[in-house]
């Protein structure tokens, strides 16, 4: 028998905490045996003294374990189980692309999405946008989707990991949310709940990314490679750049038709082809569907070039609610905003630098985004037509096309963009979309 007072004053004397304890801790979470105070107690002795890889493979497993673990059996998908998730950016539409490309090639997507965060888009926001498609679905109509279409974006239902969402919503009023230990938990605890047969990381570097620096990018990534694989579950992550919008486009609409332009080839950005095929070449090489990223490539480069992308898409739109005719007619059912011009810059010369944080917050600003869990999301406003680092700016070229609802919600948007891009007299350095690969066995 244990008592949680006793795991939280080990876990402060910079103990390592066993599987066991561990089990019993995030139980009396589930249960209510374990308060608040004890929860925030914990969460900041691991902040403190962090956790070992053997704690945090017990720690994700147990928080996993606390609710349903979907077993798709059942179903008798005629491939493999696999996933990506991404630590958010903007402009990250990614996931509207991937799932249905990994579906044309094979895969079953189950995917469990989340909402926006500070100034990072939403997945599920960005689907609601899409009239009638249905984000909560029954278990029944998730699996039978994914076995129809190759692919279901929804949310995340109460029963899976059910003690995350208690954990995080303490970490989140006690300062303990910035801990590698606590995020690969959390991170992972809801996705392998899922029941993947194999999952691709993305975690973001640069001025848009989650965690401020390259370092501790690195260090997050190599974490959740190593927890996931010690849970059983095939796990490798990508470092990919968010040192400015990935998109053309940010805003919830904006970027579903970013999305399916992309699917039917009418406009593919290049840094966001790129980063999207590197996560889906990844996908189908752990998966077995590629004998590697080259073969994975060129699977994924044919399933965009013969509309099989496109049609998973439109099956999984329609199979959760949404209009049969989405892609053919997206411009109609997607909304518009009112006012919709370019913002230029004040000076010529080269884009240098763009504070990505900042542009996701001027699309948060205009309600494209939530400041609040409460806040309703405008689908509409956003930034399309981003201009790149490295791009000439002058009176004819603009910063970006802002799409807001009225003259003044545009000057603050417009203000907001000016000040997030420095602009300079010569072209700043490259920097690749893809920083490297982690793999178990560079860990």
């Amino acid at each position: 028998m244990f008592l949680p007072q006793e795991i939280i004053r080990k876990k402060r004397d910079a103990e390592v905490l066993t599987a066991e304890e561990i089990n019993f801790f995030i139980q009396g979470i589930t249960t209510n045996t374990v308060s608040e105070g004890q929860i925030a107690a914990f969460a900041m002795a691991i902040y403190f003294n962090d956790m070992t890889m053997d704690e945090r493979v017990a720690l994700t497993c147990a928080m996993r374990d606390s609710g349903m673990v979907i077993n798709w059996e059942h179903m008798n998908f005629d491939g493999p189980i696999v996933d990506k998730h991404s630590t958010g950016g903007v402009g990250d539409v990614t996931s509207l692309m991937l799932g249905p490309m990994v579906a044309a090639c094979g895969g079953f997507v189950p995917m469990i999405s989340g909402r926006g965060l500070g100034h990072t888009g939403g997945t599920l926001d960005k689907l609601e946008s899409i009239p009638g498609y249905d984000i909560t679905p029954t278990n029944e109509v998730f699996g039978q989707v994914t076995k129809d279409a190759g692919v279901a974006i929804i949310g995340q239902t109460g029963d899976l990991a059910p003690a995350d969402k208690r954990v995080y919503a303490t970490r989140d009023v006690t300062a303990t949310v910035d801990n590698i230990s606590l995020i690969t938990a959390s991170i992972l605890s809801k996705k392998l709940a899922a029941g993947l047969g194999s999952l691709v990381m993305d975690v973001k570097v640069g001025s848009g990314a989650f965690m401020p620096t390259y370092e501790l990018s690195e260090d997050l990534a190599k974490s959740i490679v190593a927890v996931a694989n010690g849970a059983g579950t095939k796990t490798t992550a990508l470092l990919t750049d968010m040192n400015q919008v990935l998109a053309s486009t940010a805003g919830n609409a904006l970027e579903v038709r970013e999305a399916v332009r992309f699917l039917t080839g009418e406009y593919r950005n290049p840094r966001l082809y790129e980063v999207t095929m590197a996560l889906c070449a990844e996908m189908l090489v752990l998966s077995g569907l590629a004998t590697d990223t080259a073969h994975g490539r060129q699977r994924l480069q044919d399933v965009l070039d013969n509309g099989k992308a496109a049609e998973c898409f439109g099956k999984m739109v329609a199979g959760l609610n949404g209009p049969t005719d989405f892609v053919e007619n997206y411009d109609n059912y997607l909304e518009n905003a009112e006012i919709v011009k370019p913002v230029f810059a004040t000076e010529t010369g080269f884009v240098n630098t763009m504070d990505t944080r900042d542009l996701g917050m001027a699309v948060v600003g205009m309600g494209g985004g939530r400041r609040v869990a409460s806040d309703t999301i405008d689908y509409a406003v956003g930034l399309s037509d981003m201009i790149r680092l490295g791009d000439q700016v002058d009176n004819q070229q603009p910063l970006a096309v802002i799409h807001a609802r009225n003259e003044e919600q545009w000057e603050q948007a417009a203000q907001a963009v000016r000040d997030a891009v420095t602009i300079a007299e010569s072209k700043p350095e490259a920097t690749p979309e893809v920083y490297r690969q982690v793999r178990p066995e560079d860990i």
